[in-house]
């Protein structure tokens, strides 16, 4: 029995470059704004956008960020994260910056 990411890979061979440059295009038109190491799930933090492995919501860095923290003072604070998800949540926040904006005010008028 194949998978799924097996006939595709099967599909791809047949494929002329022509056929595979639209491919990409359609693949990344779907993954639209995505950023890597941060997902929401309805499950964590309330569908809040957090760092993968962590329940640690980009707002909360991004607001300490704001307030002066360095990023060897956040890596200290969470010992879970990694440099590589600071990079991550960063981009999230230059990607989403009226989003992360509102979720500050939100959690500061609570």
């Amino acid at each position: 029995m194949t998978t799924k990411l097996e006939q595709v890979e099967q599909l791809l061979g047949t494929l002329s470059s022509g056929e595979k440059s639209q491919l990409l295009k359609w693949i990344v038109n779907e993954l639209g704004d995505w950023t890597p190491g941060i997902e929401s799930r309805a499950d964590i933090c309330g569908g809040e956008p957090c760092v993968v492995r962590t329940r640690i919501p980009v707002w909360v860095l991004e607001q300490a960020r704001r307030l002066g923290t360095t990023e060897a003072g956040l890596l200290a604070a969470y010992p879970t994260l990694r440099a590589e998800d600071l990079t991550n949540a960063w981009a999230y926040v230059r990607a989403h910056g009226p989003e992360i904006d509102q979720q500050i005010h939100e959690n500061e008028a609570a």
